[in-house]
């Protein structure tokens, strides 16, 4: 036996011991999950959004299965940032795991605010993604991922309020060109990008003839939108390729996460899986150190961006 493949890997200057991380609104804060995985040997933990004040969420039902995924319409129910800088954050910084903290609001106004009580308060957090996928209460028609202004209005605001953390706004799929939503977002002040956010769908039951969900539409997650995904990380990576991508959406497998690297992602996030198999994100990563201890691959940095085109 050999050494053991180093599946080490860098996002915009913070160091992960493993390229997979816990998917925002899928692990909690990771208490829960904690009596069954030990959070040291995950990348880290993307905590769930967190907003300036809590937010109810939306009304229920909010969840439906759908063939290969699910659709959810949560609302992005928390307790807000004070919470978590006072319950969540403490306990978080003994588990021995990276946090990169996620941040969402209604107007540019919010997301700095929550930005600053971070920068305050929130000793610990390693970097910062921006959930964009939120409706803009400053443009009712748009969620502010969906046009590059309002995207990169966001993304100014909260670098000026954290100079230091590395930013990852997480984008929509949603849009017509993510990689023009990218260059704006990126020239904002971004260091990386988290892609993809969900996919817009709706699921009808036939006998009440009523949506599954209260909303009507919602976020369709799972393996279903895992093509969508590769697609975004390959597009963004391909006019990009020097920022770092955690490419997300409908990871489940060692194959699934190498299709992100292979694209042009830097680090994974699986989410859906967790509600599957809880021990998803350990086993997803010895698949990886499998897959490179069997072709003699020493390093991480051997797969991330290296696709090849058929002749």
């Amino acid at each position: 036996m050999g050494a053991s493949p180093d599946v080490s890997t860098t996002l915009a200057g913070l160091e992960l011991s493993a390229p997979v991380l816990a998917a925002s609104g899928t692990f909690g804060s990771g208490r829960e999950a904690a009596e069954l995985v030990d959070l040291s040997a995950l990348g880290g933990v993307i905590v769930k959004s967190m907003t300036l004040a809590p937010w109810k969420g939306k009304a229920t039902p909010r969840m439906c299965e759908t063939p290969s995924g699910m659709l959810n319409a949560i609302g992005i129910q928390n307790k807000g940032v004070d919470h978590f800088i006072a319950e969540e954050l403490p306990w978080l910084r003994k588990q021995d795991v990276t946090v990169i903290a996620s941040i969402a609001g209604n107007t540019v106004e919010e997301f700095v605010q929550v930005a600053r009580k971070l920068r305050t308060g929130g000793r610990g957090v390693a970097a910062i993604e921006i959930n964009i996928s939120c409706p803009n209460l400053e443009d009712r028609d748009n969620m502010f991922a969906h046009a590059p202004g309002p995207a990169a209005a966001v993304v100014a605001g909260v670098r000026k309020s954290i100079p230091k953390l590395p930013l990852f706004p997480k984008l929509s799929p949603n849009v017509t060109s993510i990689a023009e939503i990218a260059g704006a977002v990126l020239e904002a002040g971004a260091d990386g990008l988290s892609l993809i956010n969900t996919v817009f769908g709706m699921s009808i039951d036939v006998e009440t003839r009523r949506p599954q969900l209260a909303g009507g539409v919602g976020g369709l997650s799972g393996p279903a939108i895992r093509p969508i995904a590769v697609r975004a990380v390959h597009e963004v990576h391909t006019a990009f390729p020097e920022v770092p991508i955690i490419g997300q959406g409908g990871v489940a497998s060692a194959d699934d996460a190498l299709e992100m690297l292979v694209a042009g992602a830097s680090a994974i996030a699986v989410g859906t899986a967790n509600f599957v198999n809880p021990r998803s994100i350990p086993e997803i990563i010895e698949g990886l150190r499998a897959y490179m201890r069997a072709r003699g691959i020493d390093s991480l940095q051997g797969i991330i961006g290296s696709l090849k085109h058929h002749d």
